[in-house]
């Protein structure tokens, strides 16, 4: 009974608590809830966690020396009067990329006043232009790096670099990349199927868990991908190797027809139907397969 008792209790609790939650309290605990998973994955993504069990261990003993370490609670309490700004410092960088993001981003209910979508056909041309350019440059070992952006805007990084606005073309790709060509070094930034710029400097990935035969190439083009929600194709300049970078994830050793795939789905969303639900499939086992050929080489 006291088990039964306890049960109809708090499900009592439960259902008075469900019935005073208005509207505006769901929202506040959703906002919460969202800020909560993004700074989990703030502190996943990056070096912080260490910092992060460090402030824990610091609140934990200012809260043992309440009442009686006196001396030590002095200073503490000191140390948090200052703590605030002492943690702008220390994660400035990963404040800053935040802020960046949001400030860049389109957000949904400013694209009522944002320019029409782009021709499907300019994408498509743009993704299959690529493709080939990617093909030839990794049978000749050409090193090559194009930043597709997508909401997040790369006006910062364009500055870095020349400015063009051309269509995008698998013979302008290779002449841009072709190894004593000026611009070589740099990243190709593609916006709504056109060019707008080469040579273009990108930040580096400061993630210390990424394989040490990885170039500054590829550093490059993984950092991209964490600061910004573009896709970043790479060609590797000692393999030949073609990889994907999305959202700080590198995908290697994609043959042209994957790579085809996996741009028109980052780069044309479509409706969740039979047929995406196919390729979706049909990208995994191609990549599952090229997953093994690729771990002979790597870069």
């Amino acid at each position: 009974m006291d088990v039964m008792e306890v049960l109809t209790n708090l499900g009592y609790r439960l259902s008075s608590f469900a019935m005073s939650l208005r509207l505006v309290d769901v929202l506040d605990i959703l906002v919460i809830a969202y800020l909560i998973y993004r700074l989990l994955l703030l502190v996943r993504k990056t070096n912080s966690s260490r910092l992060i069990k460090g402030v824990l261990v610091f609140i934990i003993a200012l809260w043992l020396s309440v009442d009686r370490l006196q001396a030590l609670n002095f200073v503490l309490n000191k140390v948090v009067e200052w703590g605030v700004v002492a943690l702008l410092v220390l994660f400035q960088p990963e404040i800053r990329r935040v802020l960046e993001q949001v400030g860049s981003s389109r957000l949904p209910f400013l694209q009522m006043f944002s320019k029409p979508q782009v021709d499907r056909h300019i994408i498509e041309n743009a993704i299959s232009e690529t493709v080939a350019a990617c093909g030839d440059m990794s049978k000749s070992r050409t090193g090559a790096l194009i930043v597709f952006e997508r909401h997040n805007q790369l006006d910062e990084h364009l500055r870095s670099g020349t400015k063009l606005d051309a269509e995008v073309s698998s013979e302008l790709l290779k002449n841009i990349f072709f190894v004593k060509a000026p611009m070589h070094d740099g990243a190709v930034l593609v916006r709504e199927g056109r060019i707008l710029g080469a040579g273009c400097m990108l930040p580096l990935s400061k993630n210390v868990n990424l394989s040490r035969d990885l170039g500054m190439r590829h550093r490059a083009g993984i950092g991209m991908s964490e600061n910004s929600d573009a896709v970043v194709v790479l060609v590797s300049e000692e393999t030949g190797s073609i990889s994907v970078a999305v959202g700080g994830m590198l995908k290697r050793h994609l043959m042209t027809e994957t790579l085809d795939q996996l741009l028109r789905n980052e780069l044309m969303p479509q409706e969740e139907d039979e047929e995406q639900g196919k390729k979706r499939k049909g990208i995994m086992s191609l990549l599952a397969k090229e997953k093994k050929d690729g771990e002979k080489t790597d870069e």
